[in-house]
């Protein structure tokens, strides 16, 4: 079994004829296509459409092929520097579409007959669900040369702002134990076993926050007000109207979430509290001892031991699953070990057009990256269900997400639960699960809370830093209660978050908890269903991307809107917390 992945099925390298034949392909398909958009008032409007559609499918598709090869080559080596240029060149190339992309917009948006053309050309069927979204958005856009000039003007405004936010943090120093370190290194400090380093890489995070914090919050505040401008530009309600509607999510799948969370919020502040106990406090759970490792669990896993896990795990649920898991690791799709110029943490990237994904992780042989191995296989499993529908029709939204990559974990770490061989193995397995759920319930809450606040307060008045600080200190005790110690929370989680510094991504917090508990609800069905839910379980995945969030989980027999879902979905979380409790 290979250590790294083979790139080697879209390119054998940027020197391979095939590379620079679809770059020059790429640049001569924009082109095409903006001369179809240029001729489209003169067409037939059903063969308008499927001519621009099957463009915009080889743009997709070679785009898509030139833009990943790039970006997994610069993933697994930041030093390659041709790799970065060349994935900022397709982005550029793809950049100077966004014109043509509006006269499209704008052609389908005034056809009034839309479902007459769709019925009568088995392309445009398939792309039904695209071109009715396109029809539904249209009363969002603007004018093509406004258009344009928001796209360039957002280059120096929320797109430079969000570049500032993250060169600062990625660049401040932070000192600590008389050295020089990185924000991400001591960051990572909160997971240390030595209770004394976990404190004191705390208060070094918090004191390097102070030289960067005028400038961040400037960012948070421009590119929180170019937001609301926009939206209000553009006819949306609010940021969060905007944020949902991309979702293709309802609100009252929303607030049936958020109305569940509320009630069972007490739960988790029962569990931090019970951690707080264990390690030796009176009252609420320290910020800095929040991921303070319990239990025990020092097994180390070689990859192929790793392996062997998943595939019988992966079997145990479906034979399609387990099979794709074997193929990732039979024919080099994963890259597993850390090294020099590698990136950090770990994703998955699918790959369309040859209808297998590339895994990247930093493997280091711990219980937790059989986890992560078996979350990014997920997310290959996901694609897989998804290749067969059109170019066109790939791309699912941020609330479902997650969906099978967390329902992954579910079956590895309750299967681990019940191979536990002591009370320490099955402690250290439950506080693993329990931090990451309180992570997507507590903080993610608490992220929304202040986002929420936020955009209240921008539109009258300019938030600086230390006001920023009062109101995350404000949505953290409201969101963890009495669970943690308030005179050690952590008022900078505006600043070194990058969720908050997007100027087309508001809100990028409420997926994360929509995405566990929405993996979790239907772990439980299939608890109760057993084999006749695994169907349905692929059938849901295969539609997310050609249908809403709610009619996907229809499929799977759930309704987002009742909240009696979400509250079965904590339930099973609360008997988690109550195992947690009776161990410690």
């Amino acid at each position: 079994m290979k250590e790294t992945w083979s790139l080697d099925e879209l390119y054998l390298g940027f020197d391979d004829p095939k590379f620079q034949a679809d770059m020059d392909r790429l640049e001569h398909l924009l082109a095409e296509f903006s001369d179809i958009t240029g001729q489209l008032a003169q067409m037939e409007p059903k063969d308008a459409l499927v001519k621009a559609l099957r463009c915009q499918e080889e743009i997709q598709t070679v785009s898509s092929n030139l833009g990943m090869f790039a970006m997994l080559r610069q993933s697994a080596d930041t030093r390659d520097a041709k790799s970065a240029s060349t994935a900022e060149k397709v982005w550029d190339m793809l950049a100077e579409m966004e014109g043509s992309s509006a006269i499209f917009r704008h052609f389908v948006a005034k056809l009034d007959n839309l479902d007459e053309l769709i019925a009568a050309d088995p392309l445009l069927m398939e792309y039904s669900y695209l071109l009715h979204n396109i029809q539904a958005d249209s009363k969002y856009l603007l004018s093509e040369k406004e258009e344009i000039l928001l796209a360039k003007m957002n280059m120096s405004g929320a797109s430079a702002w969000e570049q500032l936010q993250a060169n600062l943090t990625s660049s401040v120093p932070v000192e600590y134990d008389g050295k020089t370190i990185t924000l991400s290194t001591v960051r990572n400090m909160a997971y240390d076993p030595d209770p004394a380093v976990r404190k004191a890489a705390y208060g070094a995070e918090l004191k390097c926050y102070d030289r960067i914090k005028d400038a961040v919050a400037f960012s948070l505040n421009s590119i929180k007000l170019q937001v609301i401008n926009e939206c209000k530009l553009r006819g949306y309600k609010s940021p969060l109207d905007q944020a949902l509607h991309l979702s293709h999510m309802k609100r009252e799948t929303l607030d049936a979430m958020w109305s569940a969370i509320d009630e069972y919020l007490p739960k988790f502040w029962a569990y931090y509290k019970a951690k707080a106990k264990a390690l030796g406090y009176e009252g609420g759970l320290p910020w800095y001892d929040m991921f303070a490792p319990m239990g025990k669990n020092d097994k180390k896993y070689t990859i192929e031991e790793a392996r062997d896990v998943i595939l019988e795990l992966f079997g145990s649920f479906d034979a399609d699953l387990q099979a794709m898991g074997k193929q990732a690791f039979d024919q080099a799709w994963i890259d597993f070990y850390p090294r020099e110029g590698k990136v950090g943490g770990a994703f998955d990237c699918g790959v369309p057009s040859i209808k297998q994904s590339r895994v990247l992780t930093n493997f280091d042989g711990a219980y937790g990256d059989i986890v992560t191995l078996a979350h990014e296989l997920g997310h290959a499993f996901h694609d897989r269900n998804t290749f067969s529908h059109r170019p066109l029709n790939l791309d699912y939204s941020m609330p479902v997400a997650e969906t099978a990559s967390t329902f992954n974990e579910n079956i590895v770490n309750h299967a681990a639960l019940a191979a536990a061989q002591s009370d320490a193995e099955k402690l250290a397995i439950l506080e693993s699960m329990l931090m990451d759920a309180a992570q997507i319930i507590c903080d993610i809450y608490s992220r929304y809370l202040f986002e929420t606040a936020v955009f209240d307060n921008r539109s009258s008045e300019f938030m600086p830093a230390d006001r920023l600080c009062e109101m995350m200190l404000e949505a953290q005790k409201k969101a963890y209660g009495d669970g943690l110690d308030h005179d050690t929370l952590h008022p900078y989680m505006w600043l070194c978050k990058s969720h908050y510094y997007s100027g087309s991504l508001s809100f990028y917090n409420f997926p994360y908890a929509f995405g566990g508990l929405f993996a979790r609800g239907l772990y439980v069905r299939y608890q109760q269903e057993g084999d006749a839910f695994v169907a349905k379980y692929k059938q849901m995945l295969h539609a997310t991307t050609v249908c809403d969030v709610e009619d996907a989980a229809k499929i799977a027999g759930v309704d987002l809107t009742d909240r009696k879902f979400w509250l079965a979905s904590l339930q099973s979380l609360a008997e988690d917390i109550d195992q947690f409790i009776a161990l410690v």
